[in-house]
């Protein structure tokens, strides 16, 4: 059994998919585990991504289940915690971002911390302390309009303080663009300067995959890590890794196939858009009927699947509650976001239990329902769809005996034609995979 070097906590389940993709592709053998493992829990891997539920949960109980799952991975004999953020830093004045990094920096007794946001390869940099995304400031993006975490403000060092319980707000430094894109030692000579200023955290600059290498060479023995996933393409190599296929292999998929898609992210707009546009075959589960009759709705989106499967069984059905930012902040508020949230989950764990061995869930908060939901504890990692996004595989779920393969994408990933390339690439690894046993 492989010793854990890398323990990783993700504030939400895309997230964790994401990271857990990147550090596959760099040739760490990675297990995503849906919320906390068990004390007793195998956890066989170079690399183990906890995925929990807590970007938008009450800061205290965001903290309380960071710290426990910190203390596991440390049991677990892990030399480096690495505290997976959002690449649009996606938080609020009250967290969870600042009130996490405080406690985990306090429980590993680090007094500082690395905060690395950025991941070029997607379009997010980090220039002069602001975050931009795909070339415009975060405030201006469309991250502003977020039903959950709105980002008003593309300055990380004012968002970060904003979100400190126990630091002043100059304890938020800046790690600038000079050092980054000259050498690890610039860096570590920037991080010493920043230390005997009492500066606790640090933003890092970072504008081209070449910058977050020198962050990940001056990092590499770092106990404590926080960044989006692009550190993770990085680190790994660092420790003596290199990419292979055997990294990122899945068992063959089987069974019916659908797509669940809860975000309203303007990426995937797009592809529900696309996907509807060329043909594809939509049911939309209007929050207005769920109020109505939930129960009622539920089923009838059920109903839809299962017809579409009898006259298309080629197809993927596709149930969304995605639309316009604009109509969901006019509807939102946090009954409604859970009744869709809830609904489903229960439409994952139904179909699933109605046969479906490929599932595709768009949206960070529908994804970490929909994987309580199906019981699932642990993921293997495999190939990857488009950044951010592999496909992954659970063994058991409570819905299915004979193992489910999934993609749990951010809302802000893939391509326009994302759903079609996903069950693509799956077909096709599939047939490989069916080959070479």
């Amino acid at each position: 059994m492989r010793q854990p070097l890398l323990g990783c906590i993700a504030d939400d389940f895309t997230g964790a998919s994401d990271l857990a993709n990147n550090l596959s592709r760099s040739g760490m053998r990675v297990l995503l585990t849906a919320g906390i493992p068990s004390a007793e829990e195998s956890l066989d891997a170079d690399a183990i991504v906890i995925a929990l539920k807590t970007r938008t949960a009450p800061p205290a109980r965001a903290v309380a289940l960071s710290i426990e799952a910190c203390r596991l991975l440390k049991q677990r004999g892990v030399r480096t915690i690495y505290f997976k953020i959002c690449s649009t830093f996606d938080s609020t004045s009250e967290g969870n971002i600042g009130p996490v990094l405080e406690a985990l920096t306090a429980e590993l007794q680090t007094g500082f911390s690395v905060v690395a946001p950025a991941f070029p390869e997607t379009g997010r940099v980090v220039r002069r302390g602001h975050l931009f995304v795909n070339g415009v400031p975060l405030s201006e993006s469309s991250m502003r309009t977020h039903p959950l975490t709105p980002m008003t403000e593309s300055d990380l060092l004012l968002l970060l303080a904003a979100q400190l319980r126990h630091f002043p707000h100059s304890a938020v430094g800046l790690i600038e663009e000079a050092s980054v894109s000259r050498s690890a030692e610039a860096i570590r000579t920037r991080i010493k300067q920043l230390q005997e200023q009492h500066c606790a955290f640090a933003i890092a600059d970072t504008e081209t995959m070449d910058d977050l290498t020198r962050l990940a060479e001056a990092l590499q023995d770092a106990a404590l890590i926080t960044g989006s996933s692009g550190l993770g393409l990085c680190l790994p190599r660092q420790w003596g890794f290199q990419p292979s296929a055997e990294s990122s292999s899945l068992p063959p998929a089987a069974g019916r196939s659908v797509i669940l898609s809860g975000s309203c992210s303007e990426a995937t707009q797009g592809q529900v858009q696309h996907l509807l546009s060329t043909g594809g075959a939509g049911f939309y589960l209007d929050a207005s009927a769920l109020l109505a009759d939930r129960s009622g709705t539920i089923r009838r989106a059920v109903e839809w699947v299962q017809q579409q499967w009898q006259s298309h069984p080629a197809e993927s059905p596709l149930v969304y509650s995605t639309c316009s930012a604009e109509r969901r902040l006019h509807q939102q508020n946090a009954p409604v976001e859970s009744m869709i949230e809830q609904a489903f989950a229960a439409l994952a764990a139904e179909l699933v239990r109605q046969g479906v061995g490929r599932l595709i869930v768009a949206g960070g908060e529908t994804a970490g329902v929909c994987v309580q939901a199906l019981g699932i504890r642990q993921l293997q990692i495999g190939p990857q769809i488009d950044p951010g996004v592999p496909w992954c595989y659970a063994p058991r779920s409570i819905a299915r005996d004979s193992g489910l393969h999934l993609t749990l994408k951010s809302g802000n990933f893939g391509a326009v034609d994302f759903f079609t390339k996903a069950f693509t690439l799956l077909e096709n690894t599939s047939a490989r995979e069916t080959r070479h046993e």
